[in-house]
């Protein structure tokens, strides 16, 4: 199975780092998952106008494709104005609407504010489902003052356990869908 973890920050690290906890922390329940990150701040996906994948350039060809391929996903956003990030919306509008029809697609979000913890419940949550993603119930929201100021690592051990159960439940319901 191949897991593919996508941080839609454009500044920051926050989000990439928790998006690639979450993809350590599956290698080490099944070390034959293989994993990617995809950081869009090193891609330049293009803005999406309705036209057909091919009009675009590669590196939004590139990602989609590296998307589209994968088993199972992991999506993170910081929350900007309360909501979740441009560059991430903007990505999946690229999709068609069945996108991810039997992929479990799990959510990682950073936020300043605590008030933002349901963000990703009530905003990115049924984007997903609507590409037909299953979407798990352990969902993590990572307060920034979870993480190291020096180092952006994650130190708050409550954190750290819960994506921990994020990627056995994705885990889990991925293999439960691959052996329907």
């Amino acid at each position: 199975m191949k897991l593919v973890g996508v941080s839609g920050a454009l500044a920051g690290e926050k989000t990439s780092l928790a998006v690639n906890d979450v993809l350590v922390a599956a290698q080490l329940i099944d070390s034959t998952i293989q994993t990617e990150l995809i950081d869009l701040r090193e891609y330049d996906v293009e803005f999406a106008v309705g036209a057909p994948l091919a009009d675009y350039n590669d590196d939004t060809w590139d990602v989609v494709s590296k998307i589209s391929a994968a088993d199972f996903l992991v999506f993170g956003t910081p929350i900007y104005q309360a909501s979740i990030s441009g560059a991430l919306k903007n990505l999946l509008d690229h999709f068609p609407e069945n996108a991810f029809k039997y992929k479990v697609t799990g959510i990682i979000a950073t936020g300043w504010s605590s008030n933002h913890f349901l963000v990703p419940e009530y905003q990115l949550k049924p984007v997903l489902s609507y590409f037909k993603g299953l979407v798990p119930t352990g969902n993590v929201f990572i307060h920034n003052d979870a993480f190291n100021l020096d180092s952006d690592e994650i130190t708050d051990r409550n954190v750290a356990d819960r994506i921990q159960n994020l990627a056995d439940e994705m885990i889990y319901l991925q293999r439960g869908i691959n052996n329907r």
